[in-house]
């Protein structure tokens, strides 16, 4: 029987004690878990943070970036509008422009189709003025020379020069001057050979007078 070693105290466990400042088995394992641990809360920060990159919109400079690009869209899209309001506006003053020469144009034909054929009717109407002149115009005779005369003032043929009016070089040709005569201011129409006639703003015939002159001094 072999006897204990003296120098253990009695009740002592046998067991060899661990050197000194060397971790024991227990402490050793809590070690390793808080370790463990602690490695998978960065693993897991560091996921959180990649997440949370992930979905950051930008940094300042993209954003400003971003905005410029929408503003120059912008602004373009509006340079397009003024452009093409532009090109609206210049061609509608253009069929502007095209209808009124069209419609004068359009006129012109007008007059001129009725210059010509009115222009043979104003030797009827100096016969007619004579006739009534004369006193030779009476009965039926009358009645279809007024006739005339509405038909043609309806058609545009505008009678003008009477006795009493100033005298008009644009207007009157003075087929003699008469003299001078009291009363007058200017030289006037003392007779009426032959009347004048209008045409819209053309003169078909200059009327056809005898002037008299004012009185000088």
């Amino acid at each position: 029987m072999t006897e204990r070693p003296s120098d253990l105290p009695e009740g002592e466990p046998t067991a060899a004690p661990s050197p000194e400042g060397a971790p024991s088995d227990e402490a050793t394992g809590f070690g390793d878990a808080a370790g463990e641990m602690t490695d998978a809360t960065e693993v897991e920060a560091q996921v959180e943070g990649d997440a949370v990159a992930g979905s950051d919109p930008g940094t300042a400079e993209e954003q400003g970036r971003d905005e410029r690009q929408e503003q120059d869209e912008v602004s373009a899209l509006r340079g397009n509008v003024a452009s093409l309001t532009n090109d609206l506006q210049r061609l509608q003053a253009e069929y502007a422009n095209y209808r009124k020469r069209v419609d004068r144009d359009r006129q012109q034909v007008a007059d001129s189709a009725s210059y010509k054929a009115l222009t043979p009717v104003i030797e009827v109407l100096d016969t007619i003025d004579r006739a009534k002149e004369h006193g030779e115009l009476d009965g039926g005779f009358k009645t279809v020379a007024d006739q005339l005369e509405r038909v043609v003032a309806a058609s545009g043929l505008v009678r003008f020069g009477a006795v009493g009016e100033a005298f008009d070089p644009t207007l009157h040709e003075a087929l003699s001057h008469l003299g001078t005569e009291e009363g007058v201011e200017v030289t006037t129409i003392k007779h009426v050979a032959k009347a004048g006639y209008t045409m819209g703003d053309r003169v078909v015939r200059a009327a056809q007078v005898l002037v008299v002159d004012p009185v000088e001094g």
